[in-house]
């Protein structure tokens, strides 16, 4: 049915349904249209009953079907991800839109073969992968054997909280680790910086051992060192670093790091849809990334965002709504390996391009099992940042449209982990959804929204049984509405996106005394 039908009929029995129903009123007070936001609700409404969990399903279940025979990943730069670009391609062309791929170079790294870690002397042992330790992205394929020289500033034993600047600065680095394999703690600052300094010192191999704080013992799989270094790397548990630098303290020990890799240019697409309707010149952009990690099919991160993103736009395409502003629905590439899709997407927008773009909605990971509903605190009135002007309204949508079915939230930070980020990076308002990752829940939330406590969010997190099985039904269902009423609320908004003067001065105000470091680049560990 068309809009115009559409609106007709439910204007006729608009007596019926409450004023509460216009979602955008009571989200922004600044709207001065009261009937346009009647018609905004009813379509919202309409919009909600159409997108389905199982219309979205049935895209997890083909996101599945790819990775399974794509050697059980859609990982960027990996015949899998292709695959999902040509559904996510195809699906939206069946819709009625007008696709375009856009292409960017990014580098690629995968290993090869089992990677070996094993010290030599004193006391020869040998540790095992992914229990003692992985290998760390962008490592040379090579291998290697040499002196353990800890970098200064290493915390022992470690703090409560994250402290430690060991390997951060180039002082941190003694002249004996030129030609020797530096010993660098997890800590404070991100590990690109460390990896970066390690190089300039002459190191012909890095060890990074976690931290050792609850939670930041164990192996962490991809951590990224920023890009292709000339020596390999390997990221350890807190027990094995520990033991390397109290022996280290007693005499020499040398190690032996054996990594098998590919690192080379490869090319990766984004996905883009613009609706036939709308203001070009006042864009709603819609986003979440189509790539999985490599050990895994991403089916929670992010086919749910994916799913879901490609459900709403299909809907909102068969029923060729006459939308206010246009919306782009973007399926972004690279962001696991740090936002580099959307990077290169903004990047290569020209200044009156960028101001075209009203907003950015981001979805990434919509239905983890242990599932907390969270929302980007755009306001930063719990979190450390607010987003730029306009983002603590596109919080307010998300948390009236939950409050309306009674349903709790919780406020997530600005924190750059996902796709917003270089729209916030460019002073672009941003919000969205998540339901949460490798953090443990807690008892305060098992209470509020189920589930168990001290257990991860999702504990198929960057794993391989992020599969069809690794998906909440309830979560999808309660966060694809939300999606589908943000999408309508913003494509027919009539007002400027924009907080109010008073908030937006002392969101500004909070954000300049956060003293926030290097924004964080995707959900590959950055620190």
């Amino acid at each position: 049915m068309k809009i115009r039908c559409l609106a007709a009929a439910l204007l006729a029995t608009a007596i019926a349904i409450p004023a509460s129903s216009a979602l955008a009123a009571t989200a922004s007070a600044q709207s001065s249209n009261p009937i346009g936001d009647l018609i905004t609700g009813l379509m919202s409404a309409d919009l909600q009953r159409a997108v389905t969990v199982a219309g979205i399903r049935q895209h997890l279940t083909a996101l599945q079907a790819i990775a399974t025979a794509n050697g059980g990943n859609r990982a960027a730069g990996l015949p899998g991800y292709k695959a999902s670009v040509d559904y996510v391609k195809q699906r939206l062309q069946r819709a009625g839109y007008q696709v375009t791929v856009q292409p960017f170079p990014f580098d690629f790294f995968q290993e090869t073969g089992t990677p070996e870690l094993a010290r030599v002397s004193p006391s020869p042992r040998t540790y095992a992968p992914h229990a003692d330790f992985a290998t760390t992205l962008y490592s040379a394929s090579r291998e290697v054997t040499g002196r353990v020289v800890p970098t200064n500033n290493i915390v022992l034993p470690p703090t409560p909280t994250p402290s430690s600047a060991s390997g951060c600065e180039a002082a941190d680095y003694p002249p004996e680790t030129a030609g020797a394999i530096a010993l660098i703690q997890r800590g404070t600052c991100p590990f690109a910086q460390k990896a970066e300094m390690a190089e300039a010192a002459g190191a012909i191999g890095v060890i990074i051992m976690n931290e050792g704080q609850p939670g930041r013992t164990e192996v962490v799989e991809g951590v990224g060192l920023g890009g292709p270094r000339p020596y390999p790397g390997v990221f350890t548990t807190f027990e094995v670093g520990n033991e390397l630098y109290t022996q280290a303290q007693s005499g020499p020990v040398t190690v032996r790091i054996k990594v098998q890799a590919v690192n080379e240019r490869r090319t990766n697409w984004n996905v883009i849809a613009d609706t036939w309707f709308g203001n070009p010149n006042k864009v709603v952009t819609v986003g979440a990334h189509l790539d999985s990690v490599q050990v895994g099919p991403g089916i929670n991160d992010n086919g749910s965002g994916t799913a879901t993103n490609l459900e709403v736009a299909e809907q909102v395409g068969r029923r060729q709504l006459l939308l206010r502003n246009k919306v782009r629905f973007a399926f972004w590439g690279g962001e696991e390996l740090g936002l580099l899709g959307s990077t290169h997407y903004v990047a290569s927008l020209s200044a009156a391009e960028k101001a075209k773009i009203l907003l950015n909605l981001n979805f990434d990971m919509l239905a983890s099992p242990n599932y907390v509903r969270f929302v980007y605190d755009g306001n930063g009135s719990d979190t450390p940042d607010a987003g730029p002007n306009g983002s603590g309204l596109i919080e307010n949508v998300f948390l009236a449209h939950f409050a309306r079915k009674n349903l709790a939230t919780a406020p997530t930070a600005f924190d750059g982990r996902s796709d917003y980020g270089p729209f916030i990076e460019n002073g672009i308002p941003a919000g969205g959804l998540f339901s949460g990752a490798e953090n443990v829940k807690s008892e305060a939330e098992a209470r509020i929204y189920g589930g168990t406590a001290g257990q991860p969010y999702d504990a198929c997190y960057h794993q391989p049984c992020d599969g069809i099985a690794n998906i909440s039904n309830t979560a999808l269902d309660q966060f694809s509405d939300a999606v589908a009423n943000s999408v309508i609320t913003f494509a027919m908004r009539r007002d400027p996106v924009a907080d109010t003067a008073e908030f937006a001065a002392s969101a500004a105000k909070r954000a300049a005394s956060a003293k926030r470091g290097p924004l964080y680049k995707g959900p590959m560990l950055q620190r």
